[in-house]
């Protein structure tokens, strides 16, 4: 089965990782048809294993070879679709829209942490199906009170976000 492998927080605050060295440590793993979508850690590929395991054995690896505390997230070609195509927002130039993928219910806390915050003008969130989506106008991602609420310890182990075109581009490499 194909899968994509969400990284948290790679290319971030001091977190830097060549998508190659990432690829091979897959790719070592036993990971076939191995490949990555833009440099944030979003890494395609393929195996016969269960998820469960995927996730056990790749976060292992990848925290081995990189020397930090490796969080990923894994959802097939069909959970990606569902993903970008039950999107509740509509694109706008001056807007980001964002979909997170993480543990089960995270979406439940997400959605309590945006609703105990204070808002932007268009600043929206919605949960469909299992996936949190958040709507913010461009350049207030990481000053709103939600896009601050996201950077928690205590949410570091159970969620990552995209902007949802880079569920669009991973779409199309599938």
């Amino acid at each position: 089965m194909k899968y994509c492998a969400f990284l948290r927080r790679v290319n971030v605050n001091g977190t830097s990782m060549k998508m190659a060295e990432v690829c091979k440590v897959f790719a070592d793993s036993g990971m076939r048809e191995v490949s990555s979508v833009l440099a944030s850690g979003n890494i395609l590929f393929s195996s016969d294993k269960k998820v469960s395991e995927l996730k056990t054995v790749l976060e292992k690896e990848m925290s081995d070879h990189f020397s930090y505390d490796t969080f990923l997230f894994l959802k097939s070609e069909k959970e990606i679709a569902a993903i970008f195509e039950n999107c509740p927002f509509v694109k706008a130039e001056e807007l980001h829209i964002y979909a997170f993928v993480g543990t089960e219910s995270v979406e439940n806390t997400l959605l309590e942490e945006f609703n105990h915050s204070e808002k932007s003008e268009n600043e929206k969130a919605e949960i469909v199906s299992t996936t949190f989506y958040w709507q913010v106008p461009k350049g207030n991602t990481l000053d709103s009170t939600f896009g601050k609420v996201l950077g928690k310890k205590t949410l570091k182990a159970q969620m990552t976000s995209r902007n949802i075109n880079t569920f669009e581009k991973i779409l199309k490499k599938f």
